[in-house]
């Protein structure tokens, strides 16, 4: 899990950004953190350490449709793969977020204090997963975005289907909204911390 461009480092076990991902976890102590995609569950798992170790828990909506290949598939590969790092509040949708936009546990979802998005990198898609579900953040909640620091391209879903990474575009739209405060990080692949602004 070291290698999907958060700057982790496993000789000094260093979490890289993962620090920045569990200390946000902790101080916003939000009851639920909603994660879209992840290679092998890094920020999932950081996500969900950090909200078990606040007195008041916490849970992890994950979203990855397994696209990338078969991992998130299988409903009990999926349990023992987290049963390994001992966490137990993650509930994993193997759906894109348009598909789960259309269940009825996305209805009742209740609301989200934190949003990460590291799904399929294009413009259009980051919008999607933005906008699905903005109306459900607090007022106090952050958005990261990862892969934000450069446009590039990605074989990631096979040679034939190489496409160009383009959050970093999206960033620079949600920077012309007086209604958000936006900056990004340039630290590995990037993350950008979105919220909203104070009223």
């Amino acid at each position: 899990m070291t290698q999907m461009g958060h700057g982790q480092r496993a000789e000094d076990a260093n979490l890289g950004l993962g620090a920045l991902y569990h200390g946000l976890a902790r101080a916003l102590r939000p009851a639920r953190a909603v994660v879209i995609g992840s290679w092998r569950g890094f920020v999932p798992i950081v996500l969900a350490k950090a909200l078990s170790e606040n007195l008041e828990g916490g849970e992890v909506v994950f979203i990855d449709p397994s696209m990338v290949d078969d991992f998130w598939r299988d409903a009990s590969r999926v349990k023992s793969w987290f049963d390994r790092f001992e966490v137990v509040n993650i509930r994993h949708y193997c759906l894109t977020t348009q598909e789960f936009a259309q269940t009825q546990d996305y209805g009742n979802l209740g609301p989200v204090g934190l949003l990460y998005v590291d799904g399929m990198h294009t413009f259009e898609q980051a919008r999607i997963d933005f906008e699905c579900f903005r109306s459900k953040l607090t007022p106090e909640a952050v958005v990261l975005f990862h892969d934000s620091a450069r446009v590039r391209s990605s074989s990631i879903y096979g040679t034939d289907r190489r496409y160009e990474h383009r959050v970093k575009d999206y960033m620079e739209l949600l920077r012309l909204d007086p209604g958000l405060e936006v900056l990004s990080l340039p630290v590995a692949d990037g993350v950008t911390l979105v919220r909203q602004r104070d009223q």
